[in-house]
């Protein structure tokens, strides 16, 4: 179930921060140092999620040169015919649809958390980068390589990047980070801005000041559950 995933995150790299995450990082894999200062890509570390929040870099978001097809997306990374996007609408049909010659599926059933409904085949569904591209780029994305931006757009190591929602709501959301759009179920912002922070770990993302006082905002209602994130760069 949607509302029921394992939190999977990495940690933002500010000298500030290093002494919190070094005492609250808790590390589950082999290769996660117990008090690293700046996790390095596959480790993984489990932080309550306030504390993730806090340690996030604040600094103003330029959106200078950010063009979508900096991202490119919905790649076949895996060489079985079927695209990222066909990937995600299949790990997240609540009823399987049936796949066709090159991966074209038809029929199943979605669940879209976003607005509480639920969506009959695939056409009605988008897949959204929770962090949107142009987000992302704001955020630090800008200075990173093409690949790192590939593999960004196409991120299958975590459910929380991509997410299949109905094509109304990410449309309605379109660019905007939690200062300004949530999820139009309030029962779902608990999770969505959990989600958000994890996200951002994960691809080592500043927040900006209006960014972080919604998320903060929000999380004040919200219980301050662990989140677990394998650093992705």
């Amino acid at each position: 179930m949607i509302f029921e995933r394992i939190l999977l995150v990495h940690f933002a790299r500010t000298a500030a921060a290093a002494a919190v995450f070094a005492a609250l990082l808790i590390p589950t894999t082999a290769n996660a140092a117990p008090s690293s200062a700046a996790a390095a890509p596959g480790d993984t570390v489990t932080l309550p999620v306030r504390d993730a929040l806090a340690g996030l870099p604040v600094q103003a978001e330029d959106r200078t040169g950010y063009e979508r097809t900096k991202f490119k997306h919905w790649i076949d990374a895996d060489k079985d015919g079927c695209t990222t996007r066909a990937e995600v609408l299949k790990a997240e049909a609540v009823i399987a649809p049936v796949q066709g010659a090159k991966c074209a599926l038809t029929g199943g059933e979605w669940y879209s958390p976003y607005d509480d409904r639920y969506i009959q085949g695939p056409r009605g569904l988008d897949i959204d980068h929770l962090v949107p591209l142009a987000e992302a780029w704001d955020s630090g994305a800008y200075a990173w390589t093409a690949k790192e931006r590939e593999a960004y757009a196409n991120d299958l190591g975590d459910d929380r990047a991509l997410i299949a929602v109905s094509a109304a709501s990410n449309r309605s959301k379109a660019d905007q980070d939690p200062s300004t759009w949530l999820p139009p179920a309030a029962g779902y912002r608990c999770q969505y801005v959990t989600d958000w922070v994890a996200d951002k770990i994960r691809w080592g993302l500043s927040i900006d000041p209006a960014e972080r006082a919604a998320l903060a905002d929000v999380l004040d209602g919200c219980p301050d559950v662990p989140i677990t994130v394998t650093q992705a760069r």
